[in-house]
């Protein structure tokens, strides 16, 4: 069967061996597939949580072709409140830029922006309600 709806987001980055362990690191999401296009000279990588067919597809460019927007970012639900808070704590140790923790309460919960390497946003959060929500829509039909 082929795959259908929403399978990936792709994000430039600078230094693919950076980005992927962030993405492992903070988002619990592993490589998949790699591969150099020779087509355009480039390192891809695809990582996935396991969870469901996305994945998040990283391109090497250069630093220059990697810009984000500020708001924009990649959510990734964790178990609880503390492990929002551990990973921010860690992040920030390291050196990332840290916006939150906040809580925002039901629909958006308990949320926090880690920025990637390349200035993208991680949002870390719990109690998001995305499943519920999708729920209820698939309801309404």
């Amino acid at each position: 069967m082929p795959d259908l709806g929403f399978t990936h987001v792709a994000l430039g980055v600078s230094d693919i061996n950076k980005s992927i362990s962030f993405y492992e690191r903070y988002a619990g999401m592993q490589v998949v597939h790699r591969r150099s296009d020779v087509t355009h000279p480039t390192e891809v990588a695809w990582l996935s949580d396991l969870t469901r067919p996305f994945v998040i597809v990283l391109l090497q460019l250069d630093k220059a072709q990697c810009q984000p927007a500020p708001s924009f970012h990649l959510g990734v639900a964790c178990k609880s409140r503390e492990e929002v808070d551990r990973l921010c704590h860690e992040a920030q140790s390291e050196g990332f830029s840290i916006l939150g923790p906040h809580d925002y309460g039901s629909p958006v919960g308990y949320w926090a922006f880690i920025r990637d390497p390349d200035g993208h946003n991680l949002e870390l959060a719990y109690g998001q309600e995305v499943n519920f929500t999708i729920s209820q829509a698939k309801q309404q039909e």
